[in-house]
């Protein structure tokens, strides 16, 4: 019997002044379905900040960069806790739209008719007005892509691009702080969103502009084959989940890896693969430190990143 009872379960005592490491050990002491794994990851994760052989990757998908999670992140990268970001195009467009324009309060019940007849799209509740989004994008990326053609630049990377699209930001958005910490970051569907469309229309009247993305993978190469270790904090699925446990796979597996889903695992989507499965395909290793969170990534990413954050 004592070889299968783990410690006992302990009820949670919230007090004022109360600070997120400290709820989040009573969290994962009250041994209650998500939220003790909500404890476990912040272990995994502090374990890995404090690996020094450990390359730390940061991948995530758009939609939460439309939300306060865009705080979050540039907060992680502010302080470098993260070495390598991957995610979607979506990230350039609402990190790169913010900082210009604002999003807004919504409902997910709202007329979707009505939004789509007064030029605001709805993305849950979160409202995003024509001129925050696609119009603000062409207005301000069109004349940095002709400041760098007129500079002589014929071909760049995406990691390249990025950078100086971020150069030009200011200090709220992920993009500025991944410029400023040099700290990469890949879009390997780069042209599926608002910011590539515009990539796109550039290359229109710029027929010799090309962006190199096979520079992007060896940039990718160099730093996983370089690597002691390697961990990961992924939130969402998708491709920037994939292409990070995709490069994983060819040094042997992720050693550490946290993640954070809302996808059911029965649909067999990658989405809601759970970490366990991906030891079978030698993306994580078997000995690896590893957990699924299943939950909003907007509740439980400020929750993990603050007690994470008071930790180190």
């Amino acid at each position: 019997m004592k070889k299968i009872l783990g410690p006992p379960v302990k009820d949670l005592s919230l007090r004022k002044g109360m600070g997120l490491n400290k709820l989040v050990k009573q969290l994962q002491a009250g041994g209650g379905f998500t939220a003790k794994k909500v404890g476990v990851a912040v272990d995994i994760l502090e374990r890995m900040e404090r690996d020094r052989g450990c390359v730390k990757f940061l991948s995530f998908p758009a939609c939460i960069v439309a939300t306060g999670c865009r705080g979050v992140i540039r907060d992680l990268v502010k302080r470098k806790l993260v070495d390598v970001i991957i995610t979607t195009c979506g990230t350039l467009d609402h990190d790169l739209a913010r900082t210009w324009k604002s999003y807004y309060h919504g409902d997910f019940m709202m007329d979707d008719a009505k939004l789509h007849r007064a030029g605001v799209n709805r993305l849950g509740n979160i409202l995003v007005p024509n001129e925050s989004y696609g119009l603000v994008l062409e207005e301000r990326m069109q004349p940095i892509l002709r400041e760098l053609w007129q500079k002589g630049k014929r071909e760049i990377s995406g990691k390249e691009l990025i950078w100086e699209f971020g150069k030009r930001a200011n200090r709220s958005s992920i993009l500025y702080w991944a410029w400023k910490k040099k700290i990469p970051i890949y879009v390997p569907g780069i042209l599926d969103g608002a910011s590539g469309s515009q990539l796109w229309f550039f290359w229109q009247d710029h027929r010799g502009f090309r962006l190199n993305q096979f520079s992007d993978q060896q940039g990718l190469a160099d730093i996983v084959f370089g690597a002691k270790r390697t961990g990961a904090l992924m939130i969402g699925g998708g491709i920037s989940k994939h292409h990070t446990i995709w490069w994983a796979q060819h040094r042997g597996g992720l050693d550490y890896a946290v993640y954070i889903t809302t996808a059911p695992e029965w649909d067999g989507s990658l989405s809601g693969a759970r970490m366990r499965e991906a030891v079978s395909w030698g993306k994580v290793k078997e000995r690896a430190k590893y957990v699924t969170v299943e939950g909003d990534a907007t509740v439980l990413l400020p929750l993990i990143a603050g007690a994470l954050i008071e930790r180190l």
